[in-house]
């Protein structure tokens, strides 16, 4: 293995472990790490994505992206209900997307089922040295 490759393997480690820190989200949920890669013709830009697996009635914390952080969300299985800083609230429903602006508060983010599990793909696009993409709102 070259150095280019050990850096590369080390920052794609890094980027995963910093994504979603778990202080900024609930334990009736999961976060799981799905891909992280540097964007080759946007210098300084990455593209990360997770998966955001909610219990019935599950809810993360009010929380804010990082300021270089656009967000993609797809709803891959279930009802999340989410509104972003003063925006409506909206019921998103398998198959529906909508995304975030850098910097914006997701003031709600939660399953809009109590019986039946949500599943979200959520992908940021962001400065490659952020160190820290989620972090919880008081």
């Amino acid at each position: 293995m070259n150095i280019r490759s050990t850096v590369t393997a080390v920052s794609t480690a890094m980027a995963f472990a910093i994504a979603v820190p778990a202080s900024a989200h609930g334990a009736a949920e999961t976060v799981t790490p799905n891909f992280q890669h540097a964007i080759p013709n946007i210098p300084g830009k990455s593209l990360t994505a997770v998966v955001v697996d909610y219990l019935p009635g599950a809810a993360s914390p009010v929380h804010r992206h990082a300021d270089s952080a656009f967000i993609y969300a797809y709803v891959v299985s279930g009802e999340i209900e989410s509104q972003v800083d003063d925006g409506p609230k909206r019921v998103y429903h398998a198959g529906q997307s909508y995304f975030e602006e850098p910097g914006a508060v997701h003031r709600i983010s939660r399953n809009a089922s109590g019986t039946q599990p949500a599943k979200l793909l959520a992908v940021f696009v962001s400065n490659s040295d952020d160190q820290v993409l989620t972090t919880p709102v008081k």
